[in-house]
């Protein structure tokens, strides 16, 4: 029997739905679990996040088999989802909370965000905004915001904003 080794990647770029939807897709992740990170309060509250007052970003947390797929393409595929370049919003989605950020679980994924980040600049007409910080505290979301896309898909929101994510993805990685 195998021992399999898993990582985790904790990543923010707008509505923590659409990050979710994308990762869920991704051959070698296992379990992605929309969440908030970054703030001020412990187990904060979907309500309290949005009023943007906590501090906190809507993060997903992706559990993956590096085996699979590495860290590096983890990021590879966040930076094809959003734009990085947008300071504190994505789209019609604007606070502090849809931020772009990374949060980093140990210094080899510190070393590796920085590299992607320098690497895929110059691909972009304005400059990435994305910070990249240790990761403080993980607080999953409530449960109804898990695996929303899955079961929301005739919603305005999934087939407005999520769907074209979707596409864009599978366009470049499938």
């Amino acid at each position: 029997m195998t021992d399999q080794r898993h990582e985790t990647a904790t990543l923010g770029g707008g509505c923590f739905w659409c990050l979710e939807a994308v990762y869920l897709e991704v051959p070698g992740v296992d379990r992605v679990v929309s969440g908030y990170a970054g703030g001020e309060i412990e187990n904060p509250t979907y309500h309290q996040v949005c009023s943007g007052a906590t501090g906190h970003a809507e993060v997903v947390q992706v559990s993956f088999d590096p085996e699979e797929i590495s860290y590096r393409r983890i990021l590879e595929i966040f930076f094809t989802i959003h734009d990085p370049t947008q300071l504190d919003r994505q789209g019609a989605d604007m606070g502090t909370q849809y931020r772009s950020i990374i949060f980093t679980h140990s210094d080899e994924q510190r070393r590796t965000a920085a590299e992607v980040i320098a690497e895929i600049g110059p691909l972009f007409s304005s400059p990435i905004v994305t910070r990249v910080e240790e990761l403080p505290t993980f607080y999953p979301a409530e449960d109804y915001h898990q695996d929303y896309y899955r079961q929301h898909q005739s919603q305005a929101y999934c087939q407005v904003v999520i769907d074209p994510k979707l596409a864009k993805y599978r366009a470049k990685f499938r």
